[in-house]
C-alpha cells in the first residue's frame, strides 16, 4: 500500500485529487499539506512513501519543499505537479529529486500512471513536458529561458522576490540570513544582467515563473 501525502496550497486541488486517488487500489491518501513547511512538518511524523508536489506555493515552495524532502528523506517519491509544461520549472524539479513532473491539465489515468511508475523506481514526465525539455537541450535558439542559469535555490529566490516578499521574510522561510538572501539576489541579478525587482518580475512574466500552478 503506497501512502500519499499532497501537497498544494488550494483546497479544491486538494479535493479533487483526493477524489481521483479514493478508489485506486493500493493507494492511500494519509494527509493534506499546504505549504512546503507543512509537508516536511507532516512527513517528519508520518513518512509517506509518495509526494504529490505543487509548484507554486507560499513559503520555500515546491521547489525548495523538493529540494529538503530529496535531502533528508531520499527514499520519498515525489511527483510534481503544475500548470506549466515550459522550462525552466521542469528541468529543475527534476534535477532537485523530483521523480516525476505531471501537469495539472493531465488526465486521470495519466496521474495513476505517473505513481505507478515513480513507484517501482522509475521517473515520469509528461509526454508535453518531455517535449519541450528534448527541445530545449537541443535549441540554439537565443530567445531560451535565460532563467535556466540560475541554480535550483536562485530560482526559489527569484520567485519569492516576484511574490513580492521582502528580504527579511525570505530568510526566515528560507532559514538563512538576510546577508545571504542579499548575496542570492545579487547571483541573480548578475546572471539575468538586470538591476532591479521590477525587472525580474518583467522577465518572470515573460518566461511565465509567475506562480500560477
Amino acid at each position: 500500500m503506497h501512502k500519499i501525502l499532497i501537497v498544494d496550497d488550494h483546497d479544491l486541488v486538494c479535493e479533487g485529487l483526493k477524489r481521483v486517488l479514493q478508489d485506486a487500489p493500493n493507494l492511500v491518501v494519509i494527509g493534506v499539506a499546504h505549504s512546503g513547511e507543512e509537508a516536511l512538518e507532516f512527513i517528519r511524523e508520518e513518512q509517506p512513501n509518495i509526494v504529490l508536489m505543487d509548484v507554486h506555493m507560499p513559503g520555500i515552495g515546491g521547489l525548495g519543499a523538493t529540494v529538503e524532502i530529496t535531502r533528508r528523506y531520499p527514499s520519498i517519491k515525489i511527483v510534481a505537479l503544475s500548470a506549466m509544461d515550459d522550462n525552466p520549472y521542469p528541468t529543475k524539479l527534476i534535477e532537485a529529486g523530483a521523480s516525476g513532473y505531471v501537469t495539472k491539465g493531465a488526465e486521470s489515468l495519466e496521474l495513476l500512471d505517473a505513481i505507478d511508475t515513480v513507484s517501482k523506481g522509475e521517473r515520469y514526465i509528461s509526454k508535453s513536458v518531455a517535449q519541450k525539455i528534448a527541445l530545449a537541450k537541443t535549441s540554439s535558439i537565443d530567445g531560451d529561458s535565460p532563467l535556466h542559469a540560475l541554480s535550483e535555490r536562485e530560482l526559489q529566490v527569484a520567485q519569492m522576490i516576484v511574490d513580492c516578499k521582502k528580504s527579511n521574510e525570505i530568510a526566515d522561510q528560507l532559514n538563512v540570513s538576510p546577508k545571504t538572501v542579499s548575496t542570492y539576489r545579487a547571483r541573480i541579478f548578475s546572471k539575468l544582467n538586470i538591476e532591479s525587482d521590477v525587472e525580474l518580475a518583467r522577465l518572470a512574466m515573460r518566461y511565465n515563473i509567475l506562480g500560477l500552478g
